[in-house]
């Protein structure tokens, strides 16, 4: 049996979606160009939830961050496969059943239930495949005992074991030596020849789910089944391997370990970690400027020890996220998400969120104030699916050169490693510049000319694109109504704003303020137009 490392070059081959677009792999710690494996093609592996308690915020970051990395691949030309797999098989799992009096497989179905509502809410919608590890058994089996057949792997009492000895390149990713490896203790310990090794299938105990196996009943280890999933889709060398900067260590590294010396290649070209949701220590300004880039030459390691002891988890007190939703909408929450680069880590704070949903509802007045001038709605624009589709010539019009430039910048923030941070703050640049187009140009109130109204709905539409491969702006948001009583609020909306009219004619400038400051403070925002005063609730 050959006990080499095998030969992990990557792949040379080119692209055909013409792109300047460079990645962050952790694993070289350096930006490379982005050249998929197969021209035109990209697969993309997300390691998803262990499904034993209800998702909270933290399990969304990662999902909305590679949506949107899916959304601009695809943007860019590249058909896209992405794969998010469900771990339904695990000691919490088995322990949180038990706790509950019912089966792991009733569990699994109903925390998967949960995370599915959230991804849908969230607008997460673009993942291909959901493979569950209880349904890749015989892949996990098989894969096993290649690594068996191959002698890096080793079965004792029932258990099978990865031993880390045999593969001189573990710890390149995580850049962790062998002998600083502790491995899981336990009953464990006595059966491994090193305390480094991890099991790749463990033998069943009385009362668990067990599986039949060359080696006795029993279920796999985590780390394998990723590694099963992921080169059963994708193939054994694909993209994109992402996840949160917390799976570095061990579980990337023990899937690279697992594959690579099972199939003699590199699992994935580019290894994409996410930074991790913290609690934040204060408010920070959302919107209008990318906020808190991350380090472009080195991977923030040392830094991971605190995020993992900061992070957001259930564990924290984390609230279940089906909570989060009932207190903000939908879109604010995944605007936060995405109002940050990826790799960096996320300050979370209800503050931070309310402050969200105020940027927000700048786009929201002004999607209400391109209906009024133009008469069209700005959900109905049919906007560009593709870059090159979206390409256009301004022609000399002062308005649409802005948008172009404006347009160009998000652009080479998302080709500089998914800079998302950057990206959004343009869409604020790119709003400002429309709302300053119609105020220059008066086009509220009176009949607007046809031709500036044709550069407003060119540059309005360029907007709804961009937005597109943020996932944003997909539907109108469902406006929150105190009590629910939509008429009685109306009419108490129009006898205020009817009073701060009469008081601003009386020159009691300061009652009018007073009116506009208190409803502030209640979220309400007031806006004067030509047409008279509107309100919206944030």
């Amino acid at each position: 049996m050959s006990t080499a490392t095998p030969s992990r070059t990557p792949s040379t081959a080119t692209n055909t979606p013409s792109s300047a677009l460079r990645v962050y792999s952790t694993l070289t710690r350096t930006k490379e160009p982005f050249t998929p494996v197969k021209p035109g093609q990209v697969g993309m592996y997300l390691c998803g939830p262990t499904v034993y308690k209800p998702s909270h915020i933290g399990h969304m970051v990662g999902p909305v961050i590679f949506d949107a990395i899916k959304r601009y691949l695809v943007y860019l030309g590249y058909k896209v496969t992405w794969v998010v797999n469900v771990t339904d098989v695990d000691d919490k799992l088995i322990k949180e059943s038990a706790a509950r009096g019912t089966t792991m497989a009733k569990l699994a179905e109903e925390m998967t239930a949960d995370y599915m509502h959230n991804l849908g809410a969230l607008g997460v919608d673009t993942i291909d495949h959901f493979p569950k590890a209880t349904d890749n058994i015989d892949e996990i089996i098989r894969l096993t005992k290649v690594l068996i057949d191959k002698g890096f792997a080793y079965a004792s009492e029932g258990d099978v074991y990865f031993d880390v000895a045999k593969d001189s390149g573990y710890g390149k990713l995580s850049r962790r030596t062998t002998e600083s490896l502790q491995g899981e203790g336990g009953d464990m310990r006595e059966r491994k020849r090193s305390p480094g090794d991890f099991a790749l299938w463990k033998g069943a105990k009385p009362g668990e789910p067990a599986w039949d196996s060359p080696w006795g009943k029993g279920r796999p280890g985590w780390h394998i089944e990723c590694s099963a999933m992921s080169s059963r889709i994708l193939g054994e060398t694909f993209d994109i391997h992402g996840g949160g900067l917390d799976l570095i260590f061990p579980h990337h590294e023990n899937e690279i370990a697992q594959s690579e010396c099972a199939h003699g290649k590199p699992q994935a070209k580019y290894w994409l970690h996410n930074g991790l949701m913290q609690a934040a220590a204060e408010a920070g300004k959302i919107g209008g400027r990318n906020t808190r880039a991350a380090d472009s030459t080195k991977l923030q390691a040392d830094d991971l020890s605190s995020q993992q002891m900061g992070k957001i988890s259930k564990s924290t007190g984390a609230s279940a996220f089906r909570d989060l939703l009932g207190r903000h909408q939908p879109e604010t929450i995944r605007f936060f998400l995405l109002s940050t680069h990826y790799r960096s880590p996320i300050q979370y704070s209800e503050d931070l969120l309310q402050e969200t949903a105020n940027s927000l509802d700048r786009f929201y007045r002004f999607f209400k104030r391109f209906e009024r001038v133009s008469g069209k709605q700005f959900f109905d624009l049919k906007a560009a699916a593709t870059r090159a589709a979206g390409d256009f010539d301004p022609a000399g019009n002062a308005l649409l050169t802005e948008v172009a430039a404006l347009r160009q910048k998000f652009i080479e923030a998302m080709d500089d490693d998914f800079n998302t941070g950057a990206a959004t703050s343009k869409l604020f640049e790119l709003l400002g510049a429309l709302n300053k187009f119609v105020d220059s140009e008066k086009l509220e109130g009176g009949k607007p000319d046809a031709a500036k109204l044709v550069t407003l709905e060119k540059g309005t539409t360029v907007l709804k694109e961009l937005a597109g491969v943020m996932g944003l702006f997909r539907k109108p948001v469902e406006q929150k109504t105190a009590g629910g009583d939509d008429a009685l609020l109306g009419s108490l909306m129009q006898l205020l704003i009817e009073l701060r009219a009469a008081a601003r004619k009386n020159k009691d400038f300061a009652t009018g303020d007073l009116i506009r400051n208190r409803l502030t403070e209640l979220g309400i925002t007031l806006e004067d137009r030509p047409g008279g005063t509107e309100w919206t609730r944030q």
